[in-house]
């Protein structure tokens, strides 16, 4: 049968007539961790402690670099007078945990972790991340039915006993006009803010995780974040961030 020839505007109107559901459809999105450890960077915050708008300031400088980087704010300043709205009890307990895992006898802020290990140098470092090699293998997908459901397929490298692991939820471009408090008068901006925190239990071999995420906000970059770490030393094996949307 001899098939007549197609115009080009004959095709490019039909490209514009296909219906809008089928140029809108819901792009998959996925990411593979590398062969090097992707830094974790943890800054334990509050609106309502002067000394940690510089502490703020610093962890906005990592956007766009390879790294996790989560600003969890804690609470325990709120008696001050300001109550910061982005403090969760879960924070605090995480900050706990790290405390002891770390050896320290108390809790403060601004208190920067990196990949599980109290950081106090960070001031003025130019870099990072700490040239180690990974010690998990994590592939990350978003389901293309639903914006906001993720799966996760972790991998432990050999000599790997146990693991544990933890979700979160940051956002970019949030800011606060605080008016009460140590930091009274001043307009704070955060970037990595922590909106959801999820840890997910301790796990042997190589398991798929799931995971339902808060609703994205337009006016607020996301990233989904999995952070897999040593269930005995809580040092971080591999981490891995994703940001469509």
């Amino acid at each position: 049968m001899t098939m007549l020839p197609i115009h080009p505007r004959q095709s490019l109107l039909a490209l514009l007539c296909l219906p809008v559901a089928t140029l809108a459809a819901n792009p998959s999105c996925e990411t593979r961790s590398g062969e090097q450890l992707t830094p974790v960077i943890e800054l334990y915050t509050s609106e309502g402690c002067s000394s940690c708008p510089p502490a703020d300031q610093w962890l906005s400088t990592l956007k766009g670099k390879p790294v996790v980087a989560q600003a969890f704010h804690v609470g325990y300043w709120d008696y001050i007078g300001w109550v910061d709205r982005f403090a969760k009890p879960e924070h605090t307990e995480r900050q706990r945990q790290l405390a002891a895992a770390n050896g320290l006898r108390s809790i403060y802020t601004p208190q920067v972790v990196r990949n599980g290990r109290d950081w106090r140098g960070y001031v003025g470092a130019t870099t990072v991340a700490t040239n180690e090699p990974s010690r998990a293998t994590i592939v990350l997908q978003r389901s293309v039915n639903d914006p906001n459901s993720f799966q996760a397929e972790v991998t432990p490298a050999a000599g790997v006993t146990a693991w544990s692991a933890y979700w979160s939820v940051t956002e970019h471009d949030h800011s606060s006009r605080v008016t009460a408090g140590e930091n009274n008068g001043e307009a704070l901006k955060h970037d990595f803010v922590v909106r959801q925190y999820a840890p997910v239990g301790r796990y042997q071999g190589a398991q798929s995780l799931k995971f339902n995420a808060i609703a994205g906000q337009a006016a607020h970059a996301r990233q989904i974040n999995l952070v897999v770490s040593d269930a005995q030393s809580g040092q971080t094996l591999q981490a891995i961030s994703l940001s469509c949307g």
